[in-house]
């Protein structure tokens, strides 16, 4: 065996390994690594067909962690080690944040942005979107109610890595986090005449169900986007993008 695919196979064996570890999560691409490693995530591996290119792509895009991509990177086939490939042809392995931190954030008060309550959501693409979204607009942090695991593989694909920007956790009724409850709903009252608090906790029903009846209930205020007649719904991240945009984003300090 040549010096290079004895390289690759310990490369694999390593991955294999820290992939059965608890608490590992894929991170799928480049953004995804990116994103990881700028907010802080403990990375263990990352692997690339060609290296190089990884390396070029972050000189080009992403030179604050330039330095910390080339550390990490080996060489390895990446098809057995994913399901499927990125185009960028790059994956790692990162930690899991401890989930009693995430739950501390979100419970803290005062709080200077809301948190994003989906309520039994279904599809984990568009989980991963609106954990894209709360980063980006500085949200506190998601939430979901249900079966859904939001640090599910594909909904950390379809987020880039930027569960590591925001809290993100799985909640009961019981255990919501602490503020005035905002739900999503199209008898509430029109979200132009109102402002969202800074600690709010804005709820958004299922993709096809909508809000459950106990947390219909259990909201403060019922909000409602507007839309025209004779359409019947926007899709969930749409929702969120548009509930966070009224809210108004992060500082200016911190945009």
């Amino acid at each position: 065996m040549s010096d290079e695919a004895e390289q690759a196979a310990e490369t694999a064996r390593a991955w294999r390994e820290a992939a059965a570890a608890d608490g590992t999560v894929l991170l799928d691409g480049f953004h995804a690594l990116k994103h990881a490693l700028r907010f802080g995530a403990e990375v263990r591996l990352a692997v690339a067909e060609d290296p190089d290119a990884v390396l070029a792509l972050a000189a080009e895009l992403a030179p604050d962690v330039a330095g910390a991509v080339r550390a990490l990177l080996r060489r390895a086939p990446l098809g057995g080690l994913v399901t499927r490939v990125h185009p960028t042809r790059v994956a790692a392995l990162a930690v899991r944040p401890d989930p009693a931190a995430a739950r501390s954030a979100l419970h803290r008060m005062p709080r200077r942005a809301p948190v994003v309550l989906l309520d039994d959501p279904r599809n984990l693409g568009n989980v991963g979107a609106v954990v894209r979204l709360a980063a980006g607009f500085g949200a506190t942090g998601v939430v979901t109610r249900g079966d859904l695991d939001p640090w599910h593989p594909n909904v950390v694909r379809a987020g880039a890595g930027l569960h590591y920007a925001t809290a993100v956790d799985r909640v009961t009724l019981e255990s919501l986090p602490p503020g005035p409850l905002y739900a999503l709903d199209p008898e509430g009252e029109d979200i132009r005449a109102l402002t969202l608090p800074d600690d709010a906790v804005l709820a958004f029903g299922s993709e096809r169900q909508g809000l459950s009846a106990e947390l219909r209930e259990r909201a403060d205020r019922l909000v409602s986007l507007p839309m025209r007649r004779q359409v019947s719904s926007y899709n969930l991240a749409t929702s969120v993008a548009m509930t966070l945009f009224h809210w108004g984003g992060p500082p200016a300090e911190d945009a």
